[in-house]
């Protein structure tokens, strides 16, 4: 049994008459920041554990219980953070958190120095508050693997800080009466159940997988949202490089110190409006749902929350799906090839759309969803193999809209767009000596529109990193090396503006450790 424990305050350092030991480096992400009412959380540490060798082994558990003395319990703002510091030698590991198998956060460790690193990741949790009001288990897993080589333990604290609301009223009011502005009553985790010896993640690792869970759902459901994790590892680690039929790997050295690649810290999730099937579920039945990613190599780890709102005035309400459009995927590739050098071109497309609809205390209301998918990439091949440029290009649209039977009620689109640059090249030194060079440009645009009972929400978002790097190897081993980062962010939304703009520091890598040869850092 985990109790839970105020956060301790920072403790005052002593003076010490003793060689100065070196501080940690600090990594960090830039993203825009938690928007946080005027008040004074109650804070609460629900775990504190060294994940040393844990690879293959049990996620760490933790009985978690909601907060009992907060001056109340309509919270505004829920924020996990997890707070980790490591030193020594390893490699960066993927990790997720779960609440009774509802996944709070998945993401990637840092990889450690030798003099120590730390970092901080803070997420808002919000939209889980249903889940958060009673009796749940946390759970948390790391794989870590330790020797006399990789020494690396991650030492990590997860906390949650609850911000009462400024004024006590319900946030289940719903949006105009018809409950589209209102968070969740219901959460349904769509992940492997405990006992394992991994994470609680689906491993798909062939094209042909389908893995799947079953889950029942109350009858009086009114709206349904599925919000998807997923990531790529192993195999397909580098699948936006990867040749057709085949793999190798990728790396910019020397980047990533200590500003880590887009998201890494905090990997987002997907949400997928299903209300329109909600009508086929709606039966008191035991339904499915599977995940399959299309030409998976091993490994991809996909897994989902059900997210679902409950009409507190009827046992049960009824729907039908009107239809639905799922057309296959139209796909051309290209290649032109002499020996080891040439071009590839694959390009893909994809449109589903699904329109069905809902009658409860809310009224007979139509949703409309649907998604757009463009994928291109453009692959060169030079220097004998030794050299590689990839442009990628993904386009992602979705849309929203639920309709009442005289006016509309809520509405959403997002434009996504996901390019990618990356150039890498040895180059022969002699001596059985050459040099990797590297640069790689990453970056995330959206433009969303919302409209509801709140009005009209108009956002914006620009996230574009750029990374430059190089290393000497000599008999398999690094001899020298220099990369730089930098980062540009801006977001937009309604009357507000958050600007970060990350000048580059250029780091250096000599006898295996880093160094900083100038920049803000």
């Amino acid at each position: 049994m985990v109790q839970f424990v105020p956060l301790p305050s920072t403790p005052l350092r002593t003076k010490a008459h003793l060689r100065p030991t070196p501080s940690p480096t600090t990594y960090f992400q830039v993203t825009k920041p938690i928007k946080l009412p005027h008040t004074k959380p109650c804070s609460y540490l629900l775990l504190q554990h060294d994940f040393a060798f844990t690879y293959g082994k049990p996620p760490i558990l933790a009985n978690y219980t909601p907060p009992q003395n907060c001056p109340s319990h309509n919270f505004a703002k829920i924020v996990l953070e997890w707070r980790a510091t490591c030193k020594g030698r390893q490699f960066d590991r993927i990790f997720g958190v779960w609440l009774s198998g509802v996944e709070l956060l998945r993401s990637c460790t840092a990889e450690p120095r030798a003099t120590g690193i730390d970092w901080t990741v803070k997420k808002d949790i919000t939209r889980y508050d249903s889940l958060l009001k009673s009796n749940q288990t946390l759970a948390v897993y790391l794989g870590n693997l330790v020797d006399s080589t990789y020494t690396g333990v991650y030492h990590v604290n997860v906390s949650i800080h609850f911000y009462p609301a400024v004024v006590n009223r319900s946030f289940d009011e719903g949006n105009s009466g018809s409950g589209y502005g209102s968070r969740a009553d219901l959460i349904v985790p769509i992940s492997r159940n405990l006992p394992l010896n991994d994470g609680l993640w689906f491993e798909i690792e062939h094209s042909t997988d389908m893995l799947s869970k079953k889950f029942e759902i109350p009858q009086n459901a009114y709206r349904a949202v599925l919000e998807v994790y997923v990531s790529f590892h192993e195999n397909d680690e580098f699948w936006y490089s990867n040749l057709p039929n085949d793999y190798i790997t990728g790396s910019i050295p020397c980047c990533g110190d200590p500003l880590p690649v887009l998201d890494s810290f905090d990997l987002p999730s997907y949400d997928i409006e299903i209300t329109p099937f909600l009508g086929t579920m709606l039966d008191g039945k035991t339904h499915e749902i599977a995940f399959r990613v299309t030409n998976a190599l091993n490994v991809w780890f996909v897994d989902a929350n059900l997210h679902v709102w409950l009409d507190k005035k009827s046992l049960k309400t009824e729907g039908h799906l009107l239809r639905h459009s799922s057309l296959p995927l139209v796909v051309t590739s290209v290649s032109n090839f002499t020996g080891l050098n040439g071009k590839f071109l694959t390009s893909v497309s994809r449109s589903i759309s699904s329109v069905g609809w809902v009658k409860s205390s809310h009224g007979k209301i139509t949703t409309n969803s649907t998604q757009g998918f463009n994928y291109s990439n453009f692959m060169v091949m030079g220097n004998d193999g030794n050299m590689q440029i990839v442009n990628q290009m993904i386009d992602f649209n979705d849309s929203v809209h639920a309709k009442g039977q005289s006016s509309s009620i809520y509405s959403i689109k997002s434009f996504k767009k996901f390019p990618l640059y990356m150039y890498s090249d040895n180059v022969d030194q002699g001596n059985g000596s050459y040099i990797s060079v590297a640069n790689l440009t990453l970056g995330f645009n959206e433009e969303r529109v919302e409209a509801g009972g709140f009005g009209l929400l108009v956002g914006s978002l620009k996230n574009l990193q750029n990374g430059q790097g190089s290393i000497r190897v000599k008999g398999n081993l690094v001899v020298s090396g220099l990369g730089s980062t930098q980062q540009a962010y801006r977001y937009d939304v309604g009357n507000t503006c958050s600007k970060k703009f990350q000048p580059p520091g250029v780091w250096g890598l000599r006898n295996g450790g880093l160094f900083l040869l100038g920049g803000p850092f």
